[in-house]
């Protein structure tokens, strides 16, 4: 696990509207893998739950399922079965210490399951050290996006537009 991420971005993106966060969603779906952790980094607003929606739905779609992505929000975690199996969608906003996290079962999918985990900052750095880090922040009507993350990531994104 890794403490504090000090990666450099290697791709930053401009989104101009939901439409196209909803897009690299769907283009990020099939660039990922069971064992992947991803953090969801922004503001309150900033497209978090948007981008991911979108990537699960994708992921539900290869396998011929439709269903409905709540924010997890209230739930904490919602999990999902798709062909490589688990998706994890976890929002930690309300978590008061990273020791919370354990409770949830999150720390023990990284690795096997897909894991989606908005406010990463609530792990309290405790998250695979191969971990995409993507921080979404809002300009204007749209969304600047920036990925950072070591091992395969830069190779694995490589060419990925919306």
């Amino acid at each position: 696990m890794n403490a504090q991420p000090s990666l450099p971005d290697f791709l930053s993106l401009t989104l101009l509207d939901a439409e196209a966060t909803a897009h690299l969603g769907e283009a990020l779906a099939s660039r990922l893998r069971a064992g992947d952790t991803v953090l969801l980094e922004g503001h309150i607003g900033a497209g978090k739950t948007h981008l991911a929606r979108a990537l699960i739905q994708a992921r539900l779609a290869r396998i011929g399922r439709v269903e409905d992505v709540p924010s997890p929000t209230f739930t904490l975690v919602q999990v999902y079965e798709d062909a490589d199996g688990e998706i994890w969608h976890a929002d930690l906003y309300r978590l008061t210490s990273p020791t919370e996290v354990d409770e949830l079962g999150l720390t023990d999918a990284f690795g096997t399951g897909l894991c989606l985990v908005e406010w990463p900052d609530r792990l309290g750095g405790h998250f695979p050290e191969d971990a995409l880090h993507i921080a979404l922040e809002l300009e204007g009507e749209g969304r600047s996006i920036r990925f950072a993350g070591g091992g395969d990531w830069p190779q694995r994104l490589a060419g990925l537009a919306v």
